[in-house]
């Protein structure tokens, strides 16, 4: 029986090193995996780094990578979850022609329905942020594509596990 495809999101708890990321997207690379969508940011761990990285593959497999992401010498802890067992948000914004927003009640329509908030507004364009899942997100960016959408940006997945991960007693032993 073959071991069926699905996303994972992978947690990664790092020294902040240059030349870190490049060798854990080759990790990916090598083996023709599309990485979903990165993130990377400081974690509730001074000094320490975590990159969130969301994949579609197998759980063998993806047992295979953590420890290979784990024989590089700066990762201290690597974790995959699933869906279900991470809280977990995107954010987007985007940038639309401000007279829109007043001539075209439809979008302030979209905007409260869609429990978006807009950042600023000027003469020439206004901004609009989204957080949330990315079925929301896509279903946002359909609803204002023919409004016409000047610039949008959706960020990578940022997560939390819903069970702990112990990773402060690993760091302990670290001296971190």
């Amino acid at each position: 029986m073959q071991d069926k495809k699905q996303l994972f999101t992978v947690s990664i708890y790092t020294e902040n090193n240059i030349g870190l990321l490049n060798r854990i997207s080759a990790i990916f690379q090598r083996r023709h995996i599309n990485i979903e969508s990165i993130n990377s940011s400081v974690s509730e761990i001074e000094e320490v780094s975590k990159f969130t990285i969301v994949v579609n593959l197998s759980e063998n497999l993806m047992k295979k990578i953590i420890g290979q992401i784990e024989k590089q010498v700066e990762v201290i802890k690597a974790y995959y979850h699933t869906d279900q067992e991470t809280i977990y948000q995107e954010s987007c914004i985007f940038k639309i022609k401000s007279e829109l927003l007043f001539e075209e009640r439809q979008i302030q329509n979209i905007i409260k329905e869609s429990n978006s908030r807009i950042v600023t507004v000027n003469k020439e364009f206004f901004v609009i942020e989204k957080s949330g899942r990315k079925g929301e997100i896509e279903l946002l960016y359909k609803e204002l594509k023919p409004f016409g959408i000047m610039q949008f940006t959706r960020s990578g997945r940022i997560s939390v596990s819903k069970k702990p991960m112990n990773i402060s007693k690993i760091l302990k032993a670290f001296n971190y």
